[in-house]
């Protein structure tokens, strides 16, 4: 079983920065994908970033596309989500996934571990 710990988030102004941080525990976490999702108040949970454990695929939402950039460190097993240019729309729950098998998918559905999530506010 893998657990997800989430970090980073809080209020920013419009066009500010935040890092968030994903802590992994688990066994061979290299077979795992991962990625990051988000959900507004009444909206459905969407599909942010993906990421193979090696780094070798990415998939971005065309709505963070070169705002957004997924990372993992390996020595620590933590994955991150580097958010630059914020709008009020992404404000947000967000959220840290895994999945089993080593490409990462855009689906919800698609996700077997899930953090607790963490909120990101963007003032306007």
């Amino acid at each position: 079983q893998v657990q997800l710990v989430e970090s980073g988030g809080g209020l920013v102004q419009a066009g500010g920065s935040l890092r968030l941080s994903c802590a992994a525990s688990g066994r061979t976490l290299s077979s795992y994908a991962m990625g990051w999702f988000r959900q507004a108040p009444g909206k459905e949970r969407e599909f942010v970033a993906a990421m193979s454990w090696s780094g070798s695929i990415i998939y971005y939402a065309d709505s963070v596309k070169v705002r957004f950039t997924i990372s993992r460190d390996n020595a620590k097993s933590t994955v991150y989500l580097q958010m630059n240019s914020l709008k009020p729309e992404d404000t947000a729950v967000y959220y840290c996934a895994f999945r089993r098998g080593n490409l990462p998918r855009v689906n919800v559905l698609e996700y077997d571990y899930w953090g607790q999530g963490t909120q990101v506010t963007v003032s306007s």
